[in-house]
């Protein structure tokens, strides 16, 4: 009863059969193999635009490699405060830039909002003695588990746009914000003003593979080279990118994403009051005494206190892959709490 991170769910089987298919030898490394030139049009069809897709072996590094692609050494990236790129990718950004810096900015539930950036930037000189702010970066869904609209982005990196910022988007869980809002891919991303997308894939049924989706042709000329010196090009290519394509085909990224999200709300539904934010996605927040939390935990139930909400505060994430006993073991738990 395991509701810590999704990180921890199991291989979806299509995609662990496309793997397999993949793993004979063929007679081409690196990404000059049959599955690797399917990727670009695969993705561009289902962004409805040509792009560019390079394969990445973890969302730190298609963050990483993606920014650094849009912001020079001396250059400032405007980040939520509670962004995975401050939080928890152990300085990543910085060190593939080779010195660009997160300029963090507050935000209700996980969110950037324009008044917060316009304050942040307010801040600056804009001299020489100071970080030049060169990106933003947005997170969907966020780290509260709440989403962004089309709309919302597109006000945010119409901002940036004004200013001269590139866009990011890390979509380590990009396929819960789109099954939530039932939008087209493409709305939520370039159309919006996003130029390059991590596409997450691991936490949604995928295996070893993430995606750096480049919308903006310019920043993509420089990454399959920042992507091999970095020792993110694997030499078996084909192994990657199978399980992207297998991610793709017949929907299946958006149908896991589905489950997991429908799962969460049960578990909202349940927790009522408790909750610190709207479930958008597939996390949860809770507000919990210490007494619930031992009382949760000596029943069985796994979950991660997060001192970033508050003293009180706990996350619950529900994988695609949960089992539903689970889950419904654990909404009957939440709701006897009262």
């Amino acid at each position: 009863m395991d509701f810590f991170s999704d990180n921890a769910a199991g291989v979806h089987p299509a995609v662990a059969r496309a793997f397999a298919e993949a793993a004979p030898a063929v007679p081409a490394a690196y990404d000059s193999d049959p599955w690797s030139a399917r990727l670009d049009a695969a993705f561009s069809a289902l962004f409805e635009a040509p792009v560019r897709v390079f394969p990445v072996p973890s969302g730190t590094a298609a963050n990483a490699l993606g920014l650094a692609a849009m912001v020079p050494p001396w250059g400032g990236i405007l980040a939520h405060a509670e962004a995975h790129i401050e939080v928890d990718e152990a300085g990543a950004v910085p060190f593939f830039t080779h010195g660009a810096s997160h300029i963090l900015v507050a935000g209700r539930a996980g969110k950037l909002d324009v008044a917060g950036l316009e304050a942040a930037l307010a801040r600056r000189r804009g001299d020489v003695h100071q970080v030049q702010p060169a990106a933003l970066t947005l997170t969907n869904a966020t780290e509260a588990g709440t989403v962004y609209t089309p709309a919302e982005v597109a006000d945010l990196a119409g901002f940036a746009r004004a200013r001269g910022l590139r866009v990011h988007m890390d979509g380590a869980r990009f396929a819960n914000a789109v099954a939530r809002l039932g939008c087209a891919p493409a709305d939520l991303s370039w159309r919006a003003g996003v130029e390059v997308l991590s596409f997450g894939c691991i936490k949604n049924g995928g295996g070893t593979s993430e995606a750096i989706v480049c919308f903006a042709a310019d920043l993509a000329e420089t990454l399959p080279v920042r992507r091999k010196r970095a020792g993110m090009m694997p030499s078996k290519g084909r192994l990657a990118a199978a399980q992207l394509l297998a991610h793709l085909e017949g929907g299946l990224w958006l149908e896991t994403a589905r489950r997991a999200n429908a799962l969460a709300d049960r578990l909202a539904a349940a927790a009522g009051a408790r909750l610190l934010w709207p479930v958008e996605a597939n996390s949860l927040f809770l507000r919990l005494a210490p007494a619930e939390k031992a009382a949760l935990r000596a029943a069985g139930f796994g979950f991660y206190d997060w001192e970033l909400a508050g003293p009180e505060a706990v996350r619950l994430v529900v994988r695609w892959d949960q089992d539903e006993a689970a889950v419904a073991a654990l909404a009957a738990a939440l709701a006897a709490l009262g």
